[in-house]
């Protein structure tokens, strides 16, 4: 329990520290967010009057309580460029990014956590060097250039689906999976690599210690061994970089975005910084932020599950 409360009180302090950071942080760029919403082309009456409604002549302070005591009920003011409540602007878009994230999760732990025990159970064999190399290949590959060329091979070549013509889960789940999975893979697949190479070298590393030399005298198989044994031990340096790994997926998916065309958080972000839309990028980066340190407590929690002795 106490360990519980002590989690939640961390994240609420992150929380709190992200979001301060994500108000104070635009107060120092330059540019009126009344002349913002009216256009240059507003009388300087009508900006003072907008100035003055917005709370913009209050001391800073004032205005971070104001606006998150708002943002705790939801409201993240409005968009500058869209003239609509951010709310109902990110609602559909963050469905569609912790899709994204989810699905591209799911299948790092299917393809990684296999692909590093048969690394390491052929570690005497010629095959090892073969399944090393594949990995390493994966290993270098930037997301955004294996969407590149998933885009190119899959979408040009092939034809296996549109490059751009993203379907929208609304209008047919079967579609927007169907698209859904290459930019998914380019995601995946390279982080995969690396929880792949860490899991064989921790599952080299376990193979090592005094209980397994112990099991084979007790007349265990290798495979009892590894299964039984040493999996479960090996896991835990895989499951700490996994907490690593879920906010460099939620970085990468912003840029897969790009490459696939999807109207997720990550492509709303980079057009709201293009065009100066502080409200929409405040919210994005407090809610980015909530995603990330909620995934990561799960994490944590699942870590303790499987091994109470551990202090995270």
């Amino acid at each position: 329990m106490k360990y519980m409360i002590k989690k939640l009180l961390s994240l609420v302090i992150t929380i709190g520290i992200i979001s301060i950071c994500a108000f104070f942080s635009f107060q120092v760029i330059k540019g009126d967010p009344a002349t913002s919403l009216l256009g240059t082309e507003a009388t300087p009456e009508s900006i003072a009057a907008l100035r003055a409604e917005m709370g913009l002549n209050d001391p800073l302070l004032s205005q971070y309580g104001k606006w998150i005591g708002n943002a705790l009920r939801g409201d993240f003011g409005i968009s500058y460029s869209y003239k609509i409540p951010v709310k109902d602007l990110i609602g559909d878009k963050l469905v569609i990014t912790m899709i994204i994230t989810g699905l591209s999760v799911t299948l790092l732990l299917l393809i990684g956590i296999p692909a590093g025990i048969v690394i390491a159970k052929y570690n005497k064999y010629p095959m090892r060097g073969v399944l090393t190399t594949i990995n390493q290949i994966f290993m270098a590959l930037p997301a955004f250039f294996l969407g590149i060329l998933i885009t190119y091979f899959f979408g040009l070549v092939l034809r296996w689906f549109k490059p751009g013509g993203y379907v929208s889960y609304q209008e047919t789940v079967l579609g927007f999976l169907k698209y859904m999975i290459f930019p998914v893979i380019a995601i995946a697949l390279p982080r995969s690599a690396m929880i792949a190479r860490l899991l064989k070298d921790s599952i080299g590393a376990e193979l090592k210690q005094d209980y397994v030399r112990t099991a084979y005298s007790k007349g265990n198989s290798k495979n009892q061994i590894l299964y039984g044994h040493v999996l479960k031990n090996a896991l835990m340096p895989v499951i700490t970089y996994l907490a690593f790994l879920i906010a460099d997926m939620v970085a990468g998916s912003i840029i897969i975005e790009q490459v696939f065309s999807i109207p997720g958080l990550g492509r709303l972000l980079i057009s709201s910084i293009a065009n100066r839309d502080y409200p929409v990028v405040q919210a994005l980066v407090v809610i980015i932020g909530i995603f990330v340190v909620s995934l990561n407590l799960i994490v944590d929690v699942i870590y303790r599950v499987l091994d109470p002795r551990m202090e995270i």
